[in-house]
C-alpha cells in the first residue's frame, strides 16, 4: 500500500534467496521502516531479502501457483487473505514463539477474526481507508466547490471531467474501486449480484475517459511531483504524497479526505505460507513486526494506523491525533468491508474490471 522500493533490502534476482539464516519478505513498498529492518538483521543475524509488489492480485497469482519461496507475505484481509485461507495456503502460526502477541489492538484482531477464527493464521499489520487524495490548489481552481469528501468527486463525470487536464488516477483493483462505486450508487458495497457488479463497472466507465492511469502506487509519486491532482487511492499512500510535496521545493498542498458516503476499512496482514522454507525464522519475523517500536516507526513513515495497541503511545501527534488516520466513532461507523465470494464472483469482477480499464 506503497511506492519506493527500499533498494538496499531488495532481492535483484528473480526468485528469492534460501537459507537458514535469512527470510525472504514480500511486502508491499515503502511499508516498514528500513531502520527497523536493519535492526532485526544485526540483532537477529538473519538475512532479510525483500522485495515488493503494488496489488493484491500479483500477490494472489504467486501464492496459488505455489512454492512462491517467500516466509512472510501481506495480504489484505479481505478478500484476498480469507480466501486464500479457505485454499490452505498459510502455516497457523505458533503463538508460543510470538511473545509479543499481547501487544496487539484487541479491537483490530475482533474485526480480523471474522476473516481468520481465533486469529490463528495472521497478524494485523497496518490499516486504513480508500479515498479521495487532490492538490488543494489545483482542484480549487478548476472547481473551487469542488466536492472532495464524497465519491462524486471520483465517480461524478460532470465533476471529474474538470480535472483531466491536470490528472486523475484511480487503484488498479477491482476489489477497492467497485465497491466505492456501488456506495455511490447506494447499494450493497460487498453485493456479488451480477447485475450490481454490472452498474458499478457502468459507473467507473463513465469516468474512465477522464482517468489518466489506474494503478496502485504511481499516483503517490504522481501527487506528490504536481503530474496529477487527483486520485482515488489508499489513506497512508496520500499521506506519504502530502510529506513529500512539503519538503518539495514549489510546497504544494495535499490533502485527503474520507468520503462521507463510508469507505472501505481494510487490515493487511502478515502471514506465513504453507510452504515457507525458513519457518522459524519467519516467526521471529512476525515477533519483530509486534514490537511496539517498530509498527510505530512504520505508521510514520507510511502514514497507516498500525495494528499494535502498545505502539499509540509511541506515535507522533500528527499521527495518532489525526481523524483522517485514527477516525472518531461516527467517520468509522460509515466503514464498510467485503468478503471473498465464490470463485466464479470472483471471475465475474476480474472480467468486469478489465472491460472498465480496456473500455471495452
Amino acid at each position: 500500500m506503497r511506492s519506493f522500493v527500499l533498494a538496499s533490502l531488495i532481492a535483484l534476482a528473480a526468485a528469492p534467496a534460501f537459507g537458514q539464516g535469512s527470510v525472504n519478505v514480500y511486502n508491499w513498498s515503502d511499508y516498514i521502516a528500513e531502520d527497523q529492518l536493519k535492526a532485526f538483521e544485526k540483532d537477529t543475524g538473519i538475512k532479510v531479502n525483500y522485495t515488493t509488489y503494488d496489488s493484491n492480485e500479483i500477490l494472489d497469482a504467486k501464492l496459488k501457483t505455489g512454492k512462491s519461496g517467500y516466509d512472510v507475505v501481506v495480504p489484505t484481509a479481505s478478500p484476498f487473505f480469507v480466501r486464500q485461507l479457505a485454499a490452505g495456503i498459510y502455516r497457523p502460526l505458533d503463538k508460543s514463539k510470538l511473545r509479543n502477541w499481547s501487544n496487539l489492538d484487541p479491537e483490530i484482531l475482533a474485526a480480523l477474526a471474522r476473516y481468520d477464527p481465533g486469529n490463528s493464521h495472521g497478524v494485523p499489520w497496518m490499516w486504513g481507508t480508500t479515498g479521495i487524495g487532490y492538490n488543494v490548489a489545483e482542484i480549487r481552481k478548476r472547481m473551487p466547490d469542488a466536492p472532495v469528501d464524497s465519491l462524486r468527486m471520483i465517480f461524478d463525470p460532470a465533476v471529474v471531467s474538470k480535472f483531466k487536464d491536470c490528472g486523475v488516477m484511480m487503484l488498479d483493483s477491482a476489489t477497492d474501486v467497485l465497491p466505492a462505486a456501488l456506495r455511490y450508487l447506494g447499494l450493497d458495497p460487498d453485493s456479488k449480484k451480477t447485475e450490481d457488479l454490472a452498474r458499478a463497472a457502468d459507473v467507473v466507465k463513465a469516468v474512465r475517459p477522464f482517468i489518466r492511469k489506474f494503478h496502485s502506487s504511481e499516483y503517490i509519486n504522481a501527487l506528490a511531483g504536481g503530474n496529477i491532482c487527483l486520485a482515488f487511492g489508499f489513506s497512508g499512500d496520500v499521506f506519504q504524497a502530502r510529506d513529500r510535496a512539503a519538503k518539495a521545493r514549489d510546497r504544494q498542498e495535499i490533502a485527503y479526505a474520507v468520503p462521507k458516503e463510508g469507505s472501505l476499512l481494510w487490515i493487511d496482514v502478515a502471514a506465513i505460507p504453507k510452504d515457507a522454507p525458513n519457518p522459524a525464522n519467519a516467526l521471529r519475523f512476525l515477533d519483530f513486526l509486534m514490537e511496539p517500536r517498530v509498527a510505530a516507526a512504520s505508521s510514520e513513515l507510511t502514514g497507516y494506523a498500525n495494528g499494535n495497541k502498545a505502539a499509540f503511545t509511541l506515535l507522533p501527534k500528527d499521527i495518532s491525533g489525526n481523524p483522517l488516520i485514527y477516525p472518531p466513532a461516527d467517520v468509522r461507523a460509515k466503514f464498510y468491508t467485503i468478503t471473498a465470494g465464490s470463485p466464479d464472483q470472483t471471475r465475474e469482477r476480474t472480467r468486469l474490471w478489465t472491460t472498465v480499464k480496456t473500455g471495452r
